[in-house]
């Protein structure tokens, strides 16, 4: 079991789209974030500034696989080609990322 936690930016007249389009995740990437071994998926928005945290618990055994695997599949496709337009990466990120990943300083049950 591995927590992750990752950082982007948010285009502000995106914002309510981005909103919209979480209310109502489509089931077939819900199911996906599941088969891929994802748990307790969580974004929060902080406004105004319009940063995205999301968090997550990775139970698989191969990150690299199960990352792989979503990105292949033709409905998460669809569904980053409409997500990722509301998005702003940062400029410090690292070389292939599109959300910043970020180390877990803490954590407390």
């Amino acid at each position: 079991m591995q927590r992750m936690g990752m950082v982007i930016g948010l285009q502000p007249d995106k914002v309510a789209e981005y909103k919209a389009l979480h209310a109502a995740v489509w089931p077939e990437i819900l199911a996906l974030i599941s088969a891929c071994n994802i748990t307790e998926y969580t974004i929060f928005l902080k406004e105004p500034e319009n940063l995205l945290f999301g968090t997550w618990t990775y139970i698989g055994n191969d990150f690299a696989a199960d990352m792989a695997k979503m990105a292949a599949d033709p409905r998460n496709g669809e569904w980053w080609a409409v997500c990722m337009p509301c998005q702003k990466p940062l400029e410090t990120r690292k070389e292939g990322e599109w959300w910043a990943m970020m180390e877990e300083v803490f954590h407390h049950d």
